[in-house]
């Protein structure tokens, strides 16, 4: 029996305009789908330090991890939940999912991994050609309240 690699990895969904706005997706090249801006997680790293730097590295944005309203005691800020998924020869990816409030007027700046952006609200989401948990937690995160 071979072992299954494991990577942890995140998921961010950069918002603008607060509940009910618009999130962030981007057109994955080696994927050629549309999901939210992640990557995985560094040895020494936690979840949210991850998400802070995958943003940031990937978008240039900086953004607002903020607790959010029914959060249990202990849940990184801006957490939403946790999927997995195989990944091929990534093996099992891990990911967490969180949530990050940009201004209005952010500018993304991309950068290798993906050719296209776009902001997309609820009905735009709805019929993005992406894996459906994509779309399941871009609901999540549009709806999500902070604390």
């Amino acid at each position: 029996m071979t072992a299954v690699r494991r990577a942890f990895s995140v998921a961010v969904y950069a918002r603008r305009g607060g509940t009910g706005g618009e999130v962030l997706v981007i057109h994955h090249r080696r994927l050629d789908t549309w999901l939210p801006v992640g990557g995985e997680l560094e040895a020494g790293e936690t979840p949210l330090e991850a998400a802070v730097r995958e943003l940031r590295e990937e978008t240039g944005l900086a953004a607002a991890f903020r607790p959010l309203a029914g959060a249990a005691d202990g849940v990184p800020p801006g957490y939403l939940g946790y999927e997995e998924h195989l990944a091929g020869s990534k093996g099992l990816h891990m990911n967490f999912v969180f949530v990050a409030d940009v201004a209005a007027d952010a500018e993304v700046t991309p950068n290798a991994e993906f050719h296209a952006f776009r902001w997309v609200g609820r009905a735009s989401l709805a019929s993005l050609a992406s894996p459906l948990n994509v779309r399941q937690f871009g609901y999540l995160a549009l709806d999500a309240v902070v604390s």
